[in-house]
């Protein structure tokens, strides 16, 4: 019983930008509980790379190329999907990009760039599927959130706009779409081990001193902990799970005033 709230064989799973990263962390998990995973990207070369780690892990990964930006080349996307696999029960908004810029050398055409991606683009891509997944009267939306939806951090002033905007955008989802049976939720990944993060953590590099002292779990996250966190909110343990974002950060949330050594109790 416990295994088949787990179970997602079958469902037909879009998670935009899965080619990579915390993405293909989520594609690969997802895939092993039985889901028909689908990942789309820009980049024909990524597209192509990522299914030959996908097929490591035993999945047999749809791919295809359409912008989630693009709300013509949304439906075009989706529509093939539709057509050789079926409607979409899992939507993973999971594209995004970041400009470390701050805000006084920031152009407006940079931060609308990062909106468009990190925020308009779930907006496009979720509103596409959700039609078919009120007529199912099933569905499950995960957003990908970040703790910048709940906190500012020097010079990310757009990813963090955008971020704050998508947990928001959960919400309105939720208030619009619950009645459904449509569960729309967000993860908020913390201080994650993926090649972009590398050279922050190593070489002694001060951030990654900040991270390792001020998560209460003393360890940078995983991708597949991030994984783990959308099994949940796209199976059936979830159902009743709705609006809600999801930190899976270590606790650095819960006291980022925590000092490891200083606060630690002993025993």
């Amino acid at each position: 019983m416990i295994q088949q709230l787990f179970d997602l064989s079958g469902k037909v799973t879009l998670i935009t930008g899965g080619t990579h990263g915390i993405g293909m962390a989520i594609g690969k998990t997802l895939g092993k509980a039985g889901a028909k995973i689908c990942v789309n990207d820009i980049s024909e070369e990524k597209l192509e790379s990522c299914k030959k780690e996908y097929a490591a892990e035993g999945i047999d990964v749809y791919t295809l190329k359409f912008d989630v930006t693009d709300e013509a080349d949304v439906d075009r996307g989706i529509s093939q999907i539709e057509k050789e696999l079926g409607a979409i029960d899992i939507l993973v908004n999971n594209a995004g990009i970041i400009k470390r810029i701050p805000i006084l050398d920031m152009a407006v055409a940079d931060y609308k760039q990062v909106i468009d991606v990190d925020l308009v683009a779930p907006l496009i891509v979720s509103k596409r599927v959700a039609p078919k997944m009120i007529e199912k009267r099933s569905g499950k939306i995960i957003n990908m959130c970040s703790m910048m939806s709940v906190y500012g951090r020097n010079s990310v002033s757009a990813y963090a706009s955008a971020k704050g905007g998508l947990k928001l955008l959960t919400a309105n989802m939720t208030c619009e779409w619950a009645k459904y049976n449509i569960q729309i939720n967000g993860i908020g990944p913390g201080y994650i081990a993926t090649a972009q993060t590398a050279p922050i953590r190593e070489g002694g590099h001060p951030f990654n001193d900040l991270v390792m002292t001020r998560t209460p779990a003393g360890r940078w996250g995983e991708p597949e902990d991030v994984g783990n966190a959308a099994l949940f909110l796209a199976s059936k343990a979830s159902d009743f799970v709705n609006g809600h974002v999801l930190y899976v950060d270590g606790g650095i949330l819960a006291n980022f005033g925590y000092v490891k050594g200083e606060n630690d109790i002993p025993e």
